[in-house]
């Protein structure tokens, strides 16, 4: 799927009859994530390169945010890696009251990618790393206010917002987006939402260590009864511990990079962990959460002090070995102000 839409994408681009690109799921989902059985698979024999090389195409793919001609993403559905990566990145990001997003790579041994680092680190105050560090969920009203969606438009207008996109001959984005707004709504936001305790996670979510982070939080539980509080917590501490450190500091260093940038240092990232040397909570991440299902993994290191600096260091280090590469990108000239992640 990746390959296919990345060949389509680079086509459209080049072609003057298409004005803009519309990108939708089939069925339930927009996109819940990426072959993750058959990466976990070719790891387990040894062949950490064929996973490689398919986060090679994936990266490529949301390297995409610097597509010229509009984007439009309808997220009716679930949200999740290689459809968080196909679609935040564009211009216009259209959610529903069916939209589910979560990047709860932290549970499962490895980090938030697909430019995760780039987006995240973009949305206000410290949110991002409360999104990335937990997994938590966001419904399609969270997104839009946290900026994650352009708009929000109710599932059953989405057939006559199509049917007005594809009657446009235009790539002027004051268009398209005028376009959609004549279909979009202000959704209510749900009183319990993340979003409303903003100044609490700001408080807690930017302190400059995860042992920090929770440290902060147990205090604010003990002053209030609030079950967001507890459910953040019990989130951080089921996550991988070495998952947890790579991933602030990878949102850290987003906030100073470009999307090129940061998907080239995403790049040696999953790099390090396909390759297993450093740590296996991948492997196990998959076992516990979507193998067996037993929702127990053992992770190694099992505890936040354990992960040392020099373990987070080398999971941003380049890879020794002469036939690797740093992750490159395709020269494009002449692209115009608009070509960059839109976010």
């Amino acid at each position: 799927m990746v390959s296919r839409l990345l060949e389509l994408l680079i086509a459209y681009e080049e072609d003057s009859n298409v004005k803009l690109v519309i990108v939708k799921g089939k069925g339930r989902a927009f996109c819940a994530g990426g072959d993750v059985p058959a990466v976990v698979r070719d790891c387990s024999k040894g062949d950490w390169r064929s996973g490689a090389n398919y986060f090679q195409k994936e990266y490529l793919l949301n390297y995409m945010a610097t597509y010229c001609k509009p984007q439009v993403s309808i997220l009716n559905g679930i949200v999740m890696g290689v459809g968080a990566g196909a679609s935040i990145h564009g211009r216009f990001r259209v959610a529903t009251e069916n939209s589910v997003f979560a990047m709860p790579e932290t549970g499962l041994g490895v980090f938030p990618d697909v430019g995760a680092s780039y987006f995240l680190s973009r949305l206000q105050g410290f949110f991002g790393e409360y999104v990335g560090l937990t997994g938590a969920r966001l419904d399609g009203a969270e997104m839009l206010v946290c900026g994650l969606a352009t708009h929000f438009v109710p599932q059953q207008r989405l057939s006559l917002l199509e049917e007005a996109l594809h009657k446009l001959d235009s790539s002027d984005p004051a268009i398209v987006s005028a376009t959609i707004d004549k279909y979009s709504q202000q959704p209510y936001l749900k009183e319990q939402s993340a979003y409303h305790r903003l100044d609490l996670i700001d408080r807690c979510f930017s302190l400059r260590t995860v042992e920090d982070i929770l440290s902060a939080l147990e205090r604010e539980a003990l002053n209030k009864n609030d079950d967001w509080i507890s459910t953040t917590i019990k989130s951080l501490k089921q996550a991988s511990p070495t998952s947890l450190k790579v991933s602030l500091r990878s949102i850290r260093q987003g906030r100073l990079q470009g999307v090129g940038q940061c998907l080239v240092r995403e790049y040696r990232m999953v790099c390090h962990i396909l390759r297993g040397k450093v740590s296996r909570d991948f492997i196990e991440g998959y076992r516990a959460i979507l193998l067996d299902k037993d929702k127990n993994p053992k992770w190694e290191p099992s505890k936040l002090e354990l992960v040392s600096e020099d373990m987070v260091d080398s999971f941003f280090s380049m890879l020794d070995g002469e036939d690797w590469e740093d992750l490159k990108f395709p020269a494009r000239s002449n692209l115009p102000v608009s070509a960059t992640a839109k976010l």
